[in-house]
């Protein structure tokens, strides 16, 4: 999720749906000091373990469709980088736009959104929906190669404005 990211380089970094944190180590590893990293999770139980588990990092506890509202609250109009750990196939189809569309206004021109998908889902309508939308919204959308070896296996989608 990561690797294709220009983290070293960001102002300003977000994480949405960051669950367990699986991504927020690597994310605080490699961004700068100077960086505002935040992150956006909805699940009140996730959020209170991550505010313990990395008590650095502002964690907000609400939707990622209000992205544009914590931005501003952070003092920024827009972001550098979005990694998202979002549930896309299992989220309601006005919440998957009302966020993704969030996403796409918030992104800086040449700023990366990364956010992954499992193959064994590819095909189904909501997923080929899914990508549909980012191929609608951003300059370049790339797939990373299948990472087998996580159960169940999944690909990074890497999208530029």
């Amino acid at each position: 999720m990561v690797t294709g990211a220009t983290l070293q380089s960001a102002d300003t970094v977000v994480e949405l749906g960051p669950g367990t944190g699986a991504f927020t180590r690597a994310i605080q590893d490699t961004i700068v000091p100077s960086t505002t990293f935040f992150a956006l999770e909805i699940n009140q139980e996730f959020a209170t373990n991550l505010r313990r588990q990395f008590p650095d990092l502002t964690v907000h506890h609400d939707s990622a469709e209000k992205l544009p509202e914590y931005l501003a609250h952070h003092g920024k109009s827009e972001v550098d980088c979005i990694l998202s750990g979002l549930p896309w196939a299992s989220l309601p189809m006005e919440v998957t736009e009302g966020t993704i569309t969030a996403v796409a206004e918030s992104l800086r021109s040449g700023g990366t959104f990364a956010t992954f998908a499992y193959v064994h889902a590819v095909y189904l309508p909501k997923a080929r929906s899914f990508r549909r939308r980012l191929e609608s919204l951003f300059t370049t959308v790339e797939i990373s190669p299948v990472v087998w070896r996580n159960l169940p296996p999944a690909f990074v989608y890497q999208c530029t404005q």
